[in-house]
């Protein structure tokens, strides 16, 4: 029965307020869904931009799925752009190392493996073991920003942990 005191998220302290309260959560959210080569940071700035835009029509409580919404479909309209460019490109990358050839080897062969089995589990498992994993977050921080229960994160995880121990060999 809570009602908004203010029909939008237009005056500047307020917007200053959510954006640092879910700028970085954003970023994070979008790095773990699609990695760092598409640039989550400056879709996670378009997003704000274009919530500030249309400010007046975006009400404080539908703000933050507002602002989700849009960098999300940015980061798809980024996909669908590298995809287009990968066709017409090839990446030679030169690496010097002074490690010995087999070490080498074996390290971009265990690197494809590890990308391999993390590419195959599904969206909801990847997000919620990157965040855990890479960024260090808590299964009780993980459940707040996907909005779901701590079990559910566990469960994700856990079954993610599965997948990829399975996929390569026993780690």
């Amino acid at each position: 029965m809570s009602k908004s005191l203010y029909k939008d998220i237009c005056e500047q302290s307020r917007f200053e307020a959510f954006f640092k309260k879910h700028s970085k959560n954003l970023h994070d959210f979008l790095y773990y869904k699609f990695g760092e080569r598409l640039n989550p940071q400056d879709k996670t700035q378009e997003a704000f931009i274009k919530l500030w835009e249309n400010c007046k029509k975006v009400t404080p409580e539908k703000a933050k799925s507002y602002v989700y919404s849009i960098a999300h479909n940015l980061m798809l309209n980024e996909v669908a752009h590298q995809k287009v460019v990968l066709k017409y490109t090839k990446l030679n990358h030169k690496q010097h190392s002074n490690e010995s050839p087999e070490f080498l080897m074996e390290e971009a062969e265990y690197r494809k493996k590890l990308e391999k089995a993390i590419a195959n589990l599904t969206e909801p498992q990847r997000v919620a073991f990157l965040m855990n994993r890479t960024e260090g977050k808590r299964f009780k921080e993980i459940a707040e920003l996907l909005e779901i229960s701590t079990k559910a994160v566990e469960k994700r995880i856990y079954g993610a942990l599965k997948k990829i121990r399975k996929e390569i060999d026993g780690i």
